[in-house]
């Protein structure tokens, strides 16, 4: 499939919510070209995945078609990092701290409190959002932001396949020189956008 990667501006020279505006413009660029929402899936890791789920709610505010599907890596859902540090006393992240992660964000929010309702990524009652995939590893805090994401999508009468791979870091799909799991993770991930992309087809047919 032909990729469109959005070089978007980023903290802390730009903080919020110029990233979140630029992928939101990068849609729309798209779907001025002539692509038809339905042909377009969208994807995001960490901070990104935060970003497309940024842009799905989004679309539902102003009645913008949504993509087909959305496959996301780790992504990062609670920028107040309270999911994290639960998920901490249970089983610490091997790469960062949940207080080592808040402090970074703190570049991008910078002037904003977290919980306003875009940086806290509030969805109204009756939001349609396009189907989910899920991915995280089992040794990362963000598996805390993966399940709430799965019930937020869920709550919405939303569909989201949530996959935790035991033992897993940190969006492990980018290891695959070092990690077995990476390659059959994104293989289920590409799978998913494959029948995705076949049910919107055959709904537009």
């Amino acid at each position: 499939m032909p990729v469109f990667v959005v070089d978007y501006r980023l903290a802390p020279e730009h903080p919020f919510p110029s990233a979140a505006d630029d992928v939101e413009r990068a849609y729309r660029w798209l779907l001025g070209r002539g692509y038809d929402s339905g042909s377009i899936v969208v994807a995001g890791d960490s901070a990104g995945g935060r970003l497309a789920l940024d842009l799905v709610i989004d679309n539902a505010r102003r009645s913008v078609p949504q993509p087909a599907a959305v496959a996301l890596f780790s992504p990062l859902i609670d920028l107040t990092f309270d999911l994290a540090e639960c998920r901490e006393r249970v089983r610490r992240d091997p790469m960062i701290s949940a207080a080592g992660a808040r402090a970074l964000t703190t570049l991008y929010t910078s002037g904003h409190e977290p919980d306003i309702p875009r940086l806290r990524l509030a969805v109204e009652a009756g939001t349609v959002l396009p189907p989910f995939l899920v991915q995280a590893g089992g040794a990362e805090m963000l598996v805390a932001d993966a399940e709430y994401l799965r019930d937020l999508v869920e709550a919405n009468a939303g569909t989201c396949t949530l996959e935790i791979w035991p033992d897993q870091m940190h969006v492990f799909q980018a290891l695959d020189r070092i990690c077995p799991e990476a390659t059959p993770a994104l293989r289920r991930a590409a799978q998913f956008l494959r029948a995705e992309l076949g049910h919107s087809a055959a709904s537009i047919d």
